[in-house]
């Protein structure tokens, strides 16, 4: 039997040999490309630490007061007529809110001025007698104790005629109560007594309350640690006093929304609560459109200071370790990863407030720290600067301009 044989000649055989060796040298093409591509550091977006002047806020809990209130109460008695005035209304001081009836002090007043015109007609005949007995005490024409009885009558009319005049006023006075007046300019609450009660001169129950709402208080509290720390960091210079040294304040409403209207810190208390260790703080806002109301809860943002070299980081670059401490990864000037611990002062915006750990020109990873780790070296893109000073822009924000570029 023939063996077979085989040619490397043959037309078969050399393009066996050919794909076999197209297949060898492509892979080891793609070992040679592959293996520089798996030694690459990866790229990281980073935020370059530029510390700038910040304004220093602090977010304090606080209600709304009215800026006056008065209770009504009548200041004489009798029946009310009519109310004179519509429930949660705005009325001006001296408006008429209550009518009592006014016919028992209509008497009593035009009895006074009775009194007071027999008082003045009585002073006629008192004054010429006394002025005649005097001549003729002189000449002996009448006693001494004629003339000192017709002295006395005339300074009796006199003082009757003041008494008069006294007791008309007053049932003047009295008939003018009996038309109840707002004490203020505000906005009514609800009445306490409708048509034909009966009220007493200074009884306990207010027939009504004014409130003045325009302007607003708005009492926060602070702690007393707080205000002795904001104190020394003001007097060692860590901060400065913003513009005139008077506070501004701005408000958020209870549905988060910023109120429209800035406000003055108008005093700090001076006695801390024994059982809190707070401390009330005042503030005065504008309130033309009525929106606050009062017993409303707010939350007040008050300028305590500027920081002119504030160090902001965005949120997303800080992370706690396990014993919760803020940490931040950091490139470096070999182009590695290292790991800081921060302290950090509270949120600005998108951004913490970091007050140790970071100095000028520090470079933050902001993203891609899901490839990296601490001393491994990594490729940075710089992050969009934050739009205003101390106001980090977000970080899908920053990312994304990162990758843009």
């Amino acid at each position: 039997m023939m063996q077979p044989t085989f040619s490397l000649t043959s037309p078969r055989t050399s393009g066996a040999i050919a794909v076999l060796c197209a297949t060898v040298i492509m892979a080891g093409c793609s070992k040679k490309q592959e293996a520089p591509h798996a030694q690459q550091a990866p790229q990281v977006v980073v935020f370059t630490v530029n510390p700038a002047a910040l304004p220093m806020t602090v977010d304090l809990p606080g209600r709304t007061n009215a800026y006056q209130v008065a209770d009504v109460r009548p200041q004489v008695g009798g029946l009310i007529q009519k109310r004179l005035f519509v429930e949660g209304s705005d009325v001006k001081a001296g408006a008429a809110l209550y009518q009592i009836d006014p016919a028992t002090f209509q008497a009593a007043y035009s009895s006074a001025k009775a009194a007071l015109s027999k008082a003045k007609a009585n002073l006629l005949t008192a004054g010429p007698k006394a002025a005649r007995y005097k001549e003729l005490v002189a000449i002996e024409g009448v006693s001494r104790q004629d003339y000192d009885d017709a002295v006395a009558a005339f300074e009796q009319s006199k003082a009757d005629v003041e008494s008069a005049a006294a007791a008309l006023e007053t049932a003047n006075i009295n008939l003018k109560y009996s038309t109840v007046t707002a004490p203020i300019s505000g906005r009514t609450s609800t009445s306490t007594v409708t048509a034909g009660a009966l009220v007493t001169a200074g009884q306990t129950t207010a027939l009504t309350t004014v409130q003045q709402l325009d302007p607003i208080y708005v009492d926060v509290t602070q702690s007393s640690t707080d205000l002795l720390r904001l104190k020394r960091q003001l007097a060692d210079g860590s901060l400065k006093k913003a513009g005139d040294g008077q506070a501004k304040v701005s408000l958020l409403l209870p549905d988060g929304s910023k109120y429209s209207e800035p406000g003055k810190l108008q005093f700090a208390g001076v006695t801390v609560d024994p059982t809190t260790g707070n401390v009330v703080l005042r503030a005065l806002f504008p309130n033309p459109k009525g929106d606050l109301l009062p017993g409303m809860y707010v939350r007040a943002q008050l300028e305590t200071g500027v920081n002119d070299q504030a160090i902001t980081v965005p949120q997303v670059g800080v992370t706690r370790n396990q014993r919760g401490e803020a940490t931040a990864m950091i490139l470096n000037k070999e182009g590695k990863v290292e790991q800081r611990v921060l302290t950090t002062g509270g949120t600005v915006g998108d951004s913490w407030l970091v007050t140790s750990g970071l100095a000028t020109g520090d470079r933050v990873i902001v993203e891609g720290l899901q490839k990296i780790k601490p001393g491994a070296p990594a490729v940075a893109v710089p992050a969009q600067a934050p739009a205003a000073p101390g106001a980090a822009a977000s970080a899908s924000a920053a990312a994304s301009a990162a990758s843009a570029h």
